[in-house]
């Protein structure tokens, strides 16, 4: 489902096409589609309860996610796991409501059966007519590289992945001699620069993709220049396969076209989305957890003197500095210039504060700083202030994981990474995951860390 964490996923995203928006309708709508057909299978009234159902599928859904295109176990894993994870959003809201007992458990059982296989037939038949398409004569595009360097390997290797939809890579021009080049094994040295225009009228090459560094600037000029007189479409790639970008994209401003390298992912629509997912299951979880905020605020009262509540300075959303709230599991509290993490052990941490560490209970009033807006439910975990000014300084991209606001579990805990970062490669590999999570953010991404992050609650022993 997630390529390595060093892997750049994208590089800048294309405008909108045709199956992302189908993609983005298409979720939601066969969710809503096989709920009124199981309500009509079972002839089950459509009324108040199921509309209120269609109305969180709307939220939790949309925009659906673009697999036209994807093949292999992965894209029955990706989809199977994301509706796990939507199954599992409106089952804790039924039970926190009471309301699962107003629908037919079986005509449930069947809508949640059916949903899933209906996404992946039409994301199969989406896919093979895409395909088909691709395979007509009259849509195959043949595709050179101008520069046989590293940003034209990469270039390369994504037209070859794309074969089967419409691309034909011919090979690359290069004023450079064939053994000064990057030129894979199976590359082919069609000429130089200057034999690139009767190249493009001989052979109908519809797409050049110019990878040349950004210090050739004339060059790239030039050849633009004598390549407007031909047929061909001109796409330009950055040599920026060395930076960490973070949700890249091409955007219009006020007419002039910005290249965005590091950039949120919760813009437009996607705030909102994330907004609204976190205030309707931090409200909810909070009604539900209530009793076992009180057991816990009675035992950390009794276990030693001192308040319930710790409040720690952390960095949140774009640097800022915010209160972080925990139920207190130490007999001190750091909270100066200089932080001392936790580690096994620890002298400072008490009895029943061990217990509630382990067991991720001490992380439960953050709820409320995500209802607040400091934080939300997932995203990279919020740092101690003195972390952040000692971290930002040895590791690499470090900051860049304060695009989105701090969360109360996230990418790097799910996989192996709570507890303590005694060093620099695990804080290091700690941004990794966060940053992949920014690159690769979708509400289905969100629902399977919440699920991961309840089993860990009861089975992982990393943390202390």
């Amino acid at each position: 489902m997630f390529e390595e964490p060093t892997a750049r996923k994208r590089f800048l995203s294309a405008p909108p096409s045709v199956a992302s928006a189908v993609a983005a309708l298409m979720e939601p709508a066969v969710a809503g589609l096989s709920l009124a057909w199981a309500h009509s299978f079972y002839r089950v009234p459509f009324e108040g309860p199921s509309t209120a159902l269609l109305a969180l599928l709307v939220v939790l859904l949309f925009p659906g996610v673009n697999r036209f295109g994807q093949t292999g176990v992965g894209v029955v894993i990706d989809t199977v796991l994301s509706w796990v994870g939507v199954l599992a959003v409106l089952a804790l809201l039924g039970y926190a409501t009471d309301s699962l007992k107003q629908f037919d458990q079986h005509m449930l059982l069947v809508w949640a059966v059916t949903t899933p296989v209906i996404q992946l037939l039409l994301t199969v038949v989406g896919t093979s007519w895409m395909r088909h398409q691709a395979s007509l004569p009259s849509a195959r595009r043949p595709a050179v590289i101008i520069g046989a360097n590293r940003g034209g390997l990469r270039v390369a290797q994504m037209l070859r992945a794309r074969r089967s939809f419409g691309h034909d890579l011919l090979g690359f021009f290069d004023d450079r001699a064939p053994d000064r080049t990057e030129l894979p094994p199976d590359g082919k040295l069609l000429g130089r620069l200057a034999d690139l225009p009767a190249y493009i009228d001989a052979h109908g090459v519809a797409d050049v993709f110019i990878t040349l560094p950004l210090t050739s600037q004339p060059r790239i000029l030039n050849l633009m220049e004598s390549l407007q007189n031909t047929t061909a479409s001109l796409h330009f790639v950055p040599d920026v396969f060395g930076v960490n970008i973070i949700q890249g994209r091409l955007a219009d401003m006020g007419g002039v076209p910005v290249v965005g390298l590091i950039v949120t992912p919760f813009t437009g629509v996607n705030r909102l989305i994330k907004r609204a997912s976190d205030i309707v299951l931090s409200a909810f979880i909070l009604l539900l957890i209530s009793p076992i905020l009180a057991g816990v605020a009675l035992g950390v009262k009794l276990s030693s003197p001192g308040p319930v509540i710790f409040r720690q300075r952390r960095t949140g959303l774009d640097g800022e500095v915010i209160e972080v709230y925990k139920f207190r599991s130490m007999v001190t509290q750091d909270n100066g210039p200089v932080v001392q993490q936790a580690t096994r052990d620890d002298p400072r941490i008490t009895r029943f504060g061990a217990f509630i560490r382990r067991t991720s209970l001490d992380e439960l009033p953050q709820f409320i700083n995500v209802l607040q807006g400091r934080m939300s439910i997932v995203g990279p975990r919020p740092h101690a202030v003195a972390h952040n000014e000692q971290y930002r300084r040895i590791v690499k991209a470090y900051m860049a994981r304060h695009k989105v606001k701090p969360g109360i579990t996230g990418w790097a805990q799910v996989n192996g990474l709570r507890g303590e970062t005694d060093t620099v490669d695990k804080m290091a590999r700690r941004v990794e995951y966060d940053l992949e999570y920014l690159r690769n953010w979708s509400l289905g991404l969100d629902l399977l860390i919440i699920a991961r992050t309840a089993k860990l609650m009861f089975f992982d022993r990393s943390a202390y």
